[in-house]
């Protein structure tokens, strides 16, 4: 089968690979319709090294129809739609029946982690799904089938990530009714954390980024305030005060592979940091007194000038993680089926598998307007 494949920095190529075989009882094989790009993929086209193998197949966005099912599978047939979360969740173990499947005993064995498509070893080996087949591990768990047969694969795709975890991490942050939220970032995840902020009642939310065409679909999409810090010198100090004393919740959309200020750059050399941990700085200072973070965007290494005195200081509680997605799933896909939330509205980009080398590049610089790509195998 064809697959997008990690072979070094910045370097994502569609190869001919072995086809997916059932390999355990409840495992299932998937036959891929849609696929897509997430944030965290860009975090492994540029520090993948740190994670990956050449030829490792990636990704974590896709769904499709079942081809082949264990015999120990019982809920799954041969022919159902379902997406397939990142999470890869056992159902059985204290964490899998306790709604924090990202961290599932079962799935990653070798690991204190949890179990994720398409992160290498760190996290339980399981090829991604950024190709035409996939084989789905515990396959009645890590599954949702999609009821409805005639809603497009374009407005559920995103079940398998990026909508359940914006909606986490608006759940998981405590936002609430009269709140002001800033979220870091106006990627896929930051569109849909700013939705959510607003359905949970936040009276004002500030989506932060320096990309314009991000910024304006925020504007339209959200209708949220906008905060460019292109040419800002100290965001974080502006946002205190444009908030008049800092945010109730500032959500970090963005992760490691921000902005890296060459004095940081400097001090990574000397540790074992990769990426910048900038937009946690920003957000240290944004918050109110006894505020909260919620950390969302990928941060895969230590880090050196973690802003620990100002959390401590000030009563600022930090939350972060892989979003526990499985449970949330029929949840938002109802949101969908009553229409309260479109999802395709941050598509702008959709390519043949084969053209994936390219739609990295596009999603990374961002070019061409784009904010999300769909790959179709």
């Amino acid at each position: 089968m064809k697959a997008v494949t990690w072979q070094g920095k910045e370097k994502m190529e569609v190869r001919n690979v072995p086809d997916p075989q059932i390999q355990d009882s409840r495992d299932a094989i998937i036959r891929i319709t849609a696929t897509a790009i997430c944030g965290s993929d860009l975090h492994l086209y540029h520090h993948g090294q740190a994670v990956l193998e050449k030829d490792y197949v990636v990704g974590h966005e896709p769904m499709g129809i079942v081809e082949e099912v264990g015999a120990d599978v019982k809920k799954l047939k041969k022919g159902d739609r379902v997406v397939i979360p990142f999470n890869i969740s056992c159902g059985h173990c204290h964490f899998c029946t306790h709604h924090m499947e990202s961290q599932c005993d079962i799935s990653n064995p070798d690991q204190i982690y949890g179990g994720l498509f398409g992160f290498g070893k760190l996290n339980g080996n399981y090829a991604g799904g950024q190709a035409e087949f996939l084989r789905v591990p515990f396959a009645d768990t890590t599954s949702f089938i999609v009821p409805e047969t005639t809603i497009p694969d374009e407005k559920v795709l995103f079940l398998s990530d990026i909508l359940p975890t914006a909606y986490w991490s608006v759940l998981n942050a405590g936002v609430k009714k009269g709140d002001t939220v800033i979220v870091l970032g106006s990627g896929p995840v930051g569109l849909f954390a700013q939705k959510f902020a607003v359905m949970a009642g936040a009276k004002r939310v500030i989506a932060v980024d320096a990309v314009e065409h991000r910024l304006s679909l925020a504007k339209s999409y959200n209708g949220v305030e906008t905060f460019d810090f292109t040419d800002s010198s100290d965001s974080g100090t502006e946002l205190y005060e444009l908030t008049k004393g800092g945010a109730d919740v500032v959500i970090d959309c963005v992760g490691m592979d921000g902005v890296e200020p060459l004095k940081e750059k400097a001090k990574n050399l000397v540790s074992f940091q990769v990426g910048t941990i900038l937009p946690i700085q920003m957000a240290a200072k944004a918050v109110k007194k006894f505020g909260t973070i919620q950390i969302t965007g990928v941060y895969m290494t230590p880090a050196s000038s973690y802003p620990l005195n100002e959390l401590f200081m000030r009563d600022i509680t930090v939350k972060h993680g892989q979003a526990p997605i499985i449970h949330l799933m029929p949840e938002i896909y109802q949101m969908i089926a009553e229409e309260k939330i479109d999802p395709t509205q941050i598509i702008t980009h959709s390519m043949p598998l084969d053209q994936a080398a390219e739609a990295y590049e596009i999603f990374d610089k961002k070019a061409d307007n784009n904010v999300k790509v769909v790959l179709k195998p």
